[in-house]
């Protein structure tokens, strides 16, 4: 073999043993991800067999059908479980209902639902600080309200948010919905999209005044198709360190096939998604975890209420 020969040679084995060497390394990157920042436990899940576990009535009711996120909290080893239900052949209105279940698979619907009917009330978060129950919703128009109950199922609504600028000056006239809440150091932090088309970040101390971190999106939407469209937030946990958002999002126009998807972030502000999102798809979306007393287990709460066991 001739010196020229030989070189060629050399060089294809140099560009294959490059190409696999990289591709090990970006194998091992992302492996590296899913056990570091995104462990296995809060993004690899399997469908329960016997979903979906919890419907609208199909019947002549009020809850017909169900809508947008709901959400549960698990409290003295009771799952509690509040839902938006309608039905559109005789209202237009959504109402406030409520179920709770022994294994969060097999639920009872609460027997005086409606448990809500002064407003229009659905995409809500509930969360219990200091004894009282807190519910973030949005009412009609998709403008975010605040409901108190010192029991989970007898409701105040206290108002609207006001939501500001960085420089104190209202955000601009729209919808504004899908609220999720963390609470930490007293302080109130508050993740809200608008039209779907980002995810913002206000805070407040006094749950009266919220003010913007920024005034652009702490999550955007894309680059990826599956989140090209629309994204919004449907919960926030905080695992060794680290918090985790689980949110919805839209790779269509008009919006469609909607996915559930996971991001991370190290101080609420700056997120980076999953780099295997979607976690969910198939139209199943607004998924939340729920901490079973053993693991976390994932429910997708719309077009009706799944859950999903880690695998």
């Amino acid at each position: 073999m001739n010196k020229i020969k030989k070189i060629i040679l050399l060089t294809i084995i140099f560009i294959i043993f490059g190409c696999q060497s990289k591709k090990g390394t970006d194998n091992q990157r992302v492996k590296n991800e899913e056990t570091v920042e995104f462990p296995s436990e809060l993004v690899n899940f399997i469908p329960y067999k016997n979903n979906p576990v919890f419907t609208g009535t199909g019947a002549k009711t009020w809850d017909k059908s169900i809508r947008e996120r709901g959400y549960i909290l698990r409290k003295d080893s009771i799952y509690h479980l509040w839902y938006s239900g309608y039905n559109k052949d005789s209202t237009d209105t959504v109402f406030l209902g409520y179920a709770t279940s022994n294994d969060g698979l097999n639920w009872t619907r609460y027997s005086h639902n409606p448990i809500f009917t002064e407003y229009w009330v659905e995409d809500m978060q509930v969360v219990i600080h200091r004894g009282l129950f807190y519910m973030f919703a949005e009412g009609k128009n998709d403008i975010a309200q605040i409901l108190t109950s010192t029991d989970g199922i007898h409701w105040k609504k206290k108002h609207d948010l006001d939501i500001r600028m960085t420089s104190g000056e209202p955000i601009s006239k729209g919808p504004f919905g899908t609220i999720t809440v963390w609470i930490e150091n007293d302080k109130w932090y508050l993740f809200y999209e608008r039209n779907d088309g980002g995810v913002w970040l206000a805070v407040s101390t006094d749950l009266k005044i919220w003010k913007n971190v920024q005034n652009k999106p702490v999550i955007n939407k894309g680059p990826e198709q599956y989140d090209q469209q629309a994204v919004a937030m449907n919960q926030i946990i905080k695992y060794k360190g680290r918090y985790y958002a689980y949110y919805h999002s839209s790779g269509h126009n008009p919006w469609r096939d909607w996915t559930t998807n996971v991001a991370m972030s190290e101080d609420l502000i700056n997120w980076k998604k999953y780099p295997k999102n979607p976690i969910v798809s198939g139209n199943k979306s607004s998924g939340i975890l729920v901490n079973d007393g053993v693991q976390y287990r994932l429910y997708t709460m719309h077009p009706d209420i799944r859950v999903y066991f880690p695998k």
